[in-house]
């Protein structure tokens, strides 16, 4: 026993200098309702994907947060959604779809408050957000929301039959203006404005600026006020807005959940990229659970290398930074559905609720190999 913990640290050491520096991963983990499975891997030089999932006897939150312009957007929302959750859920009585809107909403306002507060130390702040992606299973009952355009994908058995394939189900919707429906849906809102959706640098973008069209923070493209700011103008471009040309209303599904739907996976879009949903779920379907989120993550890591024309053993020698220009930051989290799991099996087997939180910055000061914030309470 002491000859085993004595060398736990030398493995972690060689498993992460023979391995892939940038990637992390929760192997498997339990939940109310089955197990769970989280991957990361880095590209940018601070890591804007932030991950959580909570869990207690009664409930399992799910949540998924690609920032951009800088991880400061998705750090907040990572510390901020899930209480706002819980608060809102104790006022009503349970989750609902008003309680995630308030949520959502309450946390769009904090960040507002914070940008205001910094701006004159910080002005780029204003121009900092994330998409957000979060999935809530309460009972039977799964709630999905999403800003932006990180996906969340169902593993569904098409019949009762063990041996019928598993299949591909969409849950959110892509809020990225390079999906007609959606840049449509933009132009409608702004008929005044010729210029509200633009096609530069191979993809259309809003202002020319972003692809998403709906996210926590990007305050200076949802309040005109800041790009009057003098403090604003003197950090960047400031882009005349006569109204709000991008929002933080999420796009909710509630589903009851069914014996056939077999596995959720959410991830950003940086997984989405690389790997069609069809693919990502058949990985799921046909491989052991330890480890399928990191699974996945290396299979989007190869397909990456593929259209490079290089192999994944010499992608992942790149540093992070550089490493944006192969792929981006990649964020997974499986969530497997045992419908067997009974009431009472479930509440004993999480006695304990808890959060799993991926690390703030991959093997950087900021955290340990072993970077899981778990914050613990009895129920």
């Amino acid at each position: 026993m002491m000859l085993r913990s004595c060398c736990r640290p030398l493995e972690r050491f060689i498993g992460r200098w023979a391995g892939d520096g940038l990637l992390w991963q929760s192997e498997l983990k339990a939940h109310a309702s089955g197990d769970y499975s989280i991957a990361v891997v880095q590209a940018n030089s601070c890591l804007e994907d932030q991950s959580q999932v909570f869990t207690s006897s009664s409930a399992t939150y799910v949540g998924v947060y690609d920032g951009h312009g800088g991880p400061e957007a998705s750090r907040f929302v990572n510390k901020h959604l899930f209480p706002y959750m819980h608060k809102f859920a104790s006022e009503q009585g349970g989750l609902s779809e008003d309680v995630i809107k308030k949520a959502f909403n309450a946390t769009e306002e904090e960040f507002l408050r914070l940008v205001k507060r910094v701006l004159p130390a910080k002005p780029q702040i204003a121009s900092v957000g994330s998409c957000c992606l979060v999935g809530a299973i309460s009972n039977t009952k799964l709630y999905v929301a999403n800003l932006g355009d990180s996906r969340a994908v169902l593993g569904r058995r098409v019949s009762e039959s063990k041996r019928t394939p598993v299949v591909a189900e969409r849950l959110s919707t892509d809020h990225n203006v390079g999906v007609d429906e959606v840049r449509k849906e933009v132009v409608a809102l702004h008929p005044d404005d010729s210029h509200v959706v633009v096609y530069t640098r191979g993809v259309w973008r809003i202002k020319g600026i972003i692809q998403v069209s709906r996210s926590i923070g990007d305050v200076y493209l949802k309040k005109p006020e800041f790009n009057r700011d003098p403090i604003f103008q003197q950090f960047g471009n400031p882009v005349p807005l006569k109204r709000a040309v991008m929002t933080a209303e999420p796009s909710i599904l509630t589903r009851e959940l069914k014996p056939q739907d077999l596995f959720l996976i959410f991830a950003s879009d940086g997984l989405w990229e690389q790997l069609t949903d069809e693919a990502a779920v058949e990985i799921v379907s046909k491989n052991p659970r330890a480890g399928i989120a990191k699974r996945l993550v290396r299979a989007a890591l190869h397909e990456a290398a593929r259209k490079r024309e290089m192999r994944y053993t010499d992608l992942k020698k790149i540093e992070k930074g550089i490493r944006r220009h192969f792929h981006d930051d990649i964020t997974v989290i499986v969530v497997y559905l045992d419908h067997n799991i009974s009431s009472h099996t479930r509440g004993a087997k999480n006695a304990i609720a808890g959060y799993t939180t991926a690390p703030v910055d991959i093997f950087s000061l900021n955290s340990t190999y072993e970077a899981e914030e778990k914050v613990h309470t009895k129920i």
